[in-house]
C-alpha cells in the first residue's frame, strides 16, 4: 500500500505543479521558494542539534506559539525549526518568532524529498501539529530513528472514515509515532479506532485555548471604533469561504432594516479570494473599502473588507458581534477562540465538524450560538446588537470556558520529556 501511494503521488506530481502555478496566479509568494518544496532547505543559521515543529498553515502556527516556549525553556541550547506549508504560515512565522527560530517549507510527501530535508537539517526529534499525517514522512522518520509526536491532533468522525478505507498503511504509520497528543477523548477513541495503540495516545486539551493576544489590542481596536464612530454596530465575518461572502451579505441586508448605520467587515480566509470578496460585494451596490487601500471608513461605507493579513485580532477586539466562517458552507469551520478569547458575542454556522468537541463546548456554555441559514444569522445579529446584556454574558461565559480548559502545553511538554530521550549538546 505505501508502494501505490508514493506511486500515485509520482504520478499527480505534475498537476500539483500546476496547482502551484495555478495558486501564484493569486499569491505570488507561490512561484517562489520551490527548491524547499523538494526538500532543499536554506542552511541553519546555529551549528546545534536541531527542535522541528511542523505548523502547515496560519492556525497551526498561532496554536504551537505556547509549544515553542516551552521548548524554548526545556532546550535552550537547541535551535527549533518550523516548516510551513503555505506563505501565509511563513509570513506568520517571521511576524511572531522573527530571527529566534529557523524556517522553511515542509517538502511533498516524496521519498527523496523527505531524505533530502532529513539529510540537511537532521532533527533529534519533531513535532507534527493536528493532523497532518504525511506516511512517507512518517515513516522514513521511523527508519532513520527520528521520533516524531502529532500534537493538538484532532480526528472528526468524517476524518476517521477516510483513513479507515486504507486500515493496514494508516495503522502502520500511526504507530510509527512516538506519541499522540489529541485535543479530546473523542478524537483519542477515533485514533484509536484507527489502530493507534491506545496507550500512545493521550487526550490532553486543546493548545489554542492558550490564546496569547497581545495587551494593547483592546486599546488599538478602541482608537479605531472611534474613528468608526463609537455608535456605529460592527458586525466581524471572519474566515470566509467561497458561497459564503452571499450568505453574509443577504443577512447584513436584513440586519441594516434595524440598524441602518452597521459596518460589516469580511475578512476571507484565503489572500487569494481578497479580489473576488471585493467583487461580491461590489455587486451587491453596497459602499465598499479595502484596508489595504488605507483610506478612513467613512459613516457612508458599509462594507469593510479586510484585505491584509494579521490583522484579524485586532478586527474581532473592534466588533460587537462576531461570525466565523468556513461553518455557513460545508468546510468544517474554523478556530473560535479568538473572537471568545476577546469576549466577543460568537456566531458560528452548523458545519464545524473540524473542530467539532471546542465548538460543541461553547455552544454548551452558551458562549457561542449556532445558526443555520442567512435569515437566521440576521435574527441573532438583531438581537445580539440589541441586548449588550446578553453579549457582555456570552463574552463572560466564553472567558471562563478559556480559563478553565488551559494547560496543553504544559501536559504536551511533559509527555515529550518522559518519551523522548534528549542528551544536551
Amino acid at each position: 500500500m505505501k508502494l501505490l501511494y508514493t506511486t500515485l503521488f509520482y504520478i499527480c506530481l505534475p498537476l500539483v505543479i500546476l496547482r502551484l502555478i495555478w495558486r501564484g496566479t493569486r499569491a505570488p509568494a507561490y512561484w517562489k521558494r520551490w527548491s524547499e518544496r523538494f526538500g532543499n532547505s536554506p542552511a541553519l543559521t546555529k551549528p546545534s542539534p536541531v527542535i522541528w515543529i511542523h505548523a502547515v498553515s496560519v492556525g497551526e502556527v498561532e496554536a504551537c506559539r505556547p509549544l515553542m516556549k516551552s521548548l524554548q525553556i526545556v532546550y535552550p541550547k537547541h535551535q527549533l525549526l518550523i516548516t510551513t506549508m503555505t506563505p501565509t504560515g511563513s509570513e506568520r512565522v517571521k511576524l511572531l518568532f522573527s530571527d529566534t527560530v529557523a524556517h522553511c517549507y515542509l517538502p511533498y510527501d516524496l521519498p527523496f524529498a523527505i531524505k533530502r530535508f532529513l539529510r540537511n537539517n537532521r532533527p533529534v526529534f519533531g513535532v507534527i501539529m493536528e493532523t497532518e499525517i504525511w506516511p512517507n514522512l512518517i515513516l522514513t522518520c521511523k527508519q532513520q530513528n527520528i521520533p516524531l509526536v502529532l500534537a493538538n491532533a484532532r480526528m472528526s468522525d468524517r476524518s476517521a472514515k477516510g483513513y479507515a478505507r486504507f486500515p493496514k498503511l494508516t495503522k502502520m504509520v500511526l504507530n510509527s509515532l512516538r506519541f499522540i497528543a489529541a485535543q479530546g477523548q473523542h478524537d483519542r477513541d477515533n485514533f484509536h479506532l484507527l489502530g493507534a495503540d491506545i496507550t500512545d495516545v493521550h487526550a490532553i486539551g486543546n493548545l489554542k485555548y492558550e490564546t496569547n493576544l497581545p495587551a494593547s489590542i483592546v486599546e488599538q481596536a478602541s482608537a479605531m471604533r472611534v474613528m468608526w464612530d463609537n455608535n456605529r454596530p460592527v458586525l466581524v465575518a471572519a474566515s470566509t469561504h467561497e458561497g459564503e461572502e452571499e450568505i453574509i451579505l443577504h443577512a447584513s441586508k436584513q440586519v441594516r432594516s434595524k440598524f441602518p448605520n452597521l459596518l460589516l467587515i469580511i475578512v476571507p480566509r484565503h489572500p487569494e479570494r481578497f479580489d473576488r470578496v471585493t467583487a461580491i460585494t461590489q455587486k451587491t451596490g453596497v459602499k465598499t473599502l479595502r484596508r489595504s487601500e488605507q483610506l478612513p471608513c467613512s459613516s457612508d461605507i458599509q462594507v469593510l473588507v479586510v484585505d491584509t493579513m494579521g490583522e484579524l485580532p485586532l478586527f474581532y477586539a473592534a466588533c460587537d458581534v462576531a461570525f466565523v466562517g468556513g461553518s455557513l458552507v460545508p468546510h468544517g469551520g474554523h478556530n473560535i477562540l479568538e473572537p471568545a478569547a476577546l469576549g466577543r458575542a460568537t456566531l458560528v454556522g452548523p458545519h464545524f465538524f473540524n473542530f467539532n468537541e471546542i465548538t460543541r463546548q461553547f455552544l454548551k456554555a452558551e458562549a457561542a450560538v449556532e445558526v443555520i441559514n442567512a435569515e437566521d444569522l440576521a435574527a441573532n445579529v438583531i438581537r445580539l446588537l440589541n441586548d449588550a446584556e446578553q453579549r457582555a454574558k456570552m463574552g463572560e461565559a466564553a472567558l471562563k470556558l478559556i480559563a478553565t480548559s488551559q494547560g496543553a502545553s504544559t501536559r504536551l511538554a511533559n509527555l515529550i520529556k518522559r518519551h523522548i530521550v534528549i542528551h544536551d549538546p
